[in-house]
């Protein structure tokens, strides 16, 4: 979720300078949470500065190269698999346990498709009769 702006950040802490509104009422004017609201003036007082924080640090993705490439290899093999399948063949392999929907971001990363395949054959087109 991106940061609010600075711009709106700005009107928000002088309508608190100005006096005469609680905090709750500020979070339901300008349409935020009363924790942004609090953050945002703790914030101003510890720092003096009402800009959004910058993120340093990256969460590290949870497979490694080797594990990405096997997890491809599942999915070359077994490309009707289901996610929980492809889970739990990956656990099998590499003995790391994730979740499905991480699977689901690490294949949408590689760019790896599980459209699958119909198994019922199509419905046929009725014919319209004319009386």
């Amino acid at each position: 979720m991106k940061p609010y702006s600075l711009d709106l950040r700005q009107k928000i802490f002088d309508t608190y300078l100005e006096g005469g509104i609680s905090q709750r009422q500020l979070a339901n004017r300008f349409c935020v949470s009363l924790s942004f609201i609090e953050k945002l003036l703790k914030q101003c007082r510890e720092t003096a500065n009402i800009a959004p924080k910058v993120r340093t640090k990256q969460t590290s993705p949870k497979l490694n190269e080797e594990q990405l490439n096997i997890l491809e290899e599942i999915v070359k093999a077994k490309n009707d698999a289901t996610l929980k399948e492809i889970r739990s063949e990956l656990q099998e392999k590499t003995g790391i346990t994730i979740g499905i929907s991480t699977v689901d971001r690490m294949l949408q990363r590689m760019e790896i498709s599980l459209k699958k395949k119909h198994c019922t054959p199509q419905k046929k087109r009725l014919k319209e009769f004319s009386y």
